[in-house]
């Protein structure tokens, strides 16, 4: 069965060192978890790696250590020879020298959890968000971003309901932007998905390509966390890791 929604017990732990990792076969997506504040800070030992001690530029090279930590395991390289490059919009990318374009990623973070998805073959997005996050005034942010049919599903919600909505909303279209590679500004009215998180999440309406291209799905690595998943493909099957010292 096609896997689209996960929860916390579905990921599996990995311990470090990781040395050898299969890649991503067909629909599968490895959704990997990372809580940075029980991971070492591998340039101060003893430090976790969000510590209010380290600067924004040590802990954005920390991520960036086990982001190719992991890639590295994929292509059997060591992560230090991984190459990540950037498209002109700021997408993050392997170079296609050291992939030949069958590895993907996309990455995420949201207070001190790193959310980092693998596939193979097609574009891939991922947004993670805190369910507890409560946006100020999410009809007037929705008015602002959203689509006209995503406004109308919101509107007729009440207050509890239109937050959840919301934020699933929220992290389901950046997800999709993110592996459109486009850009967000005047990106996210431009296509509509299903509002109700009850629902299998779905992309409804998308003008300038077939939504019925698009594959969405919903992990909750940590209780409380909404993680997007989007991509460009006929099928989803999530495979949730969580990586620990």
């Amino acid at each position: 069965m096609t896997a689209r929604i996960i929860g916390p017990n579905s990921f599996g732990k990995r311990k470090l060192p990781v040395r050898s990792l299969d890649k991503p076969r067909g629909s599968d997506v490895h959704l990997w978890h990372l809580d940075l504040r029980h991971l070492s800070n591998p340039l101060h030992a003893g430090t976790p790696a969000d510590s209010d001690e380290l600067s924004v530029v040590q802990q954005r090279t920390t991520r960036r250590f086990y982001l190719r930590l992991l890639l590295g395991a994929y292509l059997g390289l060591p992560g230090k020879d991984v190459h990540i490059t950037r498209r002109n919009r700021g997408r993050p990318e392997l170079d296609p020298g050291q992939s030949n374009g069958a590895l993907n990623f996309s990455v995420a973070r949201s207070s001190g959890c790193y959310l980092i998805g693998v596939n193979s073959g097609a574009t891939i997005g991922v947004d993670m968000e805190m369910a507890i996050r409560r946006p100020g005034k999410p009809m007037a942010l929705a008015r602002r971003y959203f689509s006209q049919q995503e406004i109308a599903a919101l509107s007729v919600l009440d207050e509890t309901e239109l937050n959840r909505a919301f934020m699933h909303t929220w992290a389901c279209k950046e997800a999709i932007v993110k592996a459109s590679g486009v850009g967000i500004a005047n990106q996210l009215c431009r296509f509509s998905v299903d509002v109700n998180p009850d629902n299998p999440p779905s992309v409804l309406d998308m003008p300038d390509d077939d939504p019925a291209a698009w594959q969405l799905a919903i992990a909750e690595p940590v209780p409380g966390a909404i993680a997007a998943i989007a991509v460009r493909q006929k099928s989803i099957r999530l495979k949730g890791f969580s990586l620990s010292k």
